[in-house]
């Protein structure tokens, strides 16, 4: 790999979501793609899910949701990034997510959306042009 710095990437399960099948396959994809992957396992807090991400010093958030929670948490986690003045942080979030919510989700700052059912290799190939690498 060179000197090339690798992706790494928070896969999280917020809130108490307890179907956490597609973040695992999504973790495993995103590690067979040669990036760093820390899961966070379920049941965490936007707050846990924040401290994690700065501990990790991960360059991507990824939100897996399927409660139907997407948008409150999508705005709790990035009025709490603001607090702790972190803006360097791609956030994409995906699980069951509605096409009518997508435009909401960007405008709150999310930079990508992949509800179920997309292709692992849009998500990958997402990661790697989007991935803010520091």
């Amino acid at each position: 790999m060179g000197d090339e710095k690798r992706i790494k990437v928070l896969v999280a399960k917020p809130g108490l979501d307890g179907h956490d099948r597609g973040a695992k396959v999504v973790a495993q994809a995103l590690k067979a793609a040669g990036m760093e992957v820390i899961y966070s396992g379920l049941h965490k807090t936007v707050d846990q899910i924040v401290n994690i991400a700065i501990q990790e010093d991960v360059d991507v958030i990824g939100l897996s949701i399927m409660s139907g929670a997407h948008i409150p948490i999508s705005q709790k986690l990035f009025k709490r990034l603001a607090e702790k003045g972190i803006t360097d942080k791609a956030v994409f979030v995906g699980g069951v997510i509605p096409g009518q919510d997508i435009p909401k989700l960007m405008e709150i700052g999310v930079t990508g959306v992949f509800p179920g059912g997309t292709p692992l290799s849009e998500t990958i190939a997402f990661l790697k042009k989007t991935a803010k690498r520091v």
